[in-house]
């Protein structure tokens, strides 16, 4: 049972990241762009004081005066995934991660590493409207490793609606004034 766990574990995984990298056309690595031009996120005026996002996957919203950092930055994680991340934290208990994950092997662009990773997507595809859930904008977690207490995660597909995160988080913050970012 365990064996039949962690194989459909890493085949929603490898499928879900070919979504990204397709969606990912844009490499916008400099965190003080928005890249507001080709993404889907959208920026507006927010609550007094917050920053919201609202995603596909989940809202998440914080007091401006209780961000104590913010970072963007960049790893591989098990040799094999690159991730971008923004990570929120504040004077509470909780740390917000958004996070983009891409392969590396998509760097190398191998066509029969492709070709399975599009066939596992679509069985992720087929069991997700099974069960009727939107596998590809959910966070990815393997229990317990992956599963924090006062950790918030959220996954984005985008890592133009990444970058666009990070700059209107930041904006919010250094200025005061709230903002509400939307990612579809």
């Amino acid at each position: 049972m365990k064996s039949i766990t962690a194989i459909f574990a890493l085949v929603a995984l490898l499928v879900a990241i070919p979504a990204q990298a397709q969606q990912n056309g844009g490499n916008t690595n400099n965190p003080n762009e928005t890249g507001n031009e080709e993404t889907t996120a959208t920026e507006s005026d927010g609550p007094r004081r917050f920053w919201q996002a609202s995603l596909p996957s989940g809202h998440y919203m914080v007091a401006l005066d209780r961000i104590s950092n913010i970072s963007m930055h960049e790893y591989l994680l098990d040799g094999q995934l690159i991730i971008n991340e923004v990570t929120v934290d504040t004077t509470g208990r909780a740390l917000a991660r958004f996070y983009h994950i891409a392969p590396l092997s998509e760097a190398g662009g191998r066509d029969e590493i492709t070709r399975v990773v599009d066939r596992g997507r679509e069985l992720l595809d087929r069991a997700g409207q099974k069960a009727g859930t939107d596998a590809h904008n959910m966070a990815q977690k393997t229990y317990p490793t992956t599963t924090h207490a006062g950790t918030i995660e959220f996954r984005i597909l985008d890592k133009r609606d990444l970058s666009a995160l990070y700059g209107s988080l930041r904006k919010a913050w250094e200025s005061g004034k709230g903002r509400k970012l939307t990612i579809k």
